[in-house]
């Protein structure tokens, strides 16, 4: 039996390149995420007030979690934060996994 495979896709998060498995439907999603992500990024490291890649991902993290939480506590939930959230899981384990890559291959 042969396995398939889950095509993939590049994206650019503070100048750095990073292959994520990626199905068809999500690829629009995963990219303005990744869009998202590498504006967040930028303006912490031009701020000046972090320095390093590593601690600049958890300050964006942390900003866009904070960011999500506020608008979702203000509004009674639905069907569709669910779906948000689950999407929103998806796309962060998708990240993980290539930043875990991304970290072996440096070392």
């Amino acid at each position: 039996m042969s396995e398939v495979k889950t095509p993939a896709i590049t994206v650019n998060i503070l100048d750095k390149e990073y292959l994520i498995a990626c199905e068809d439907e999500e690829r629009h999603d995963l990219i303005r995420s990744a869009d998202f992500l590498d504006k967040k990024m930028r303006e912490i490291r031009d701020n000046g007030k972090v320095i390093g890649s590593d601690r600049i991902a958890v300050m964006a993290a942390l900003n866009i979690s904070h960011e999500l939480l506020s608008q979702t506590s203000d509004s009674p939930k639905s069907a569709n934060d669910e779906q948000i959230g689950t999407r929103i899981k998806g796309l962060q384990e998708k990240i993980e996994q290539a930043l875990f890559k991304s970290q072996q291959m440096e070392f």
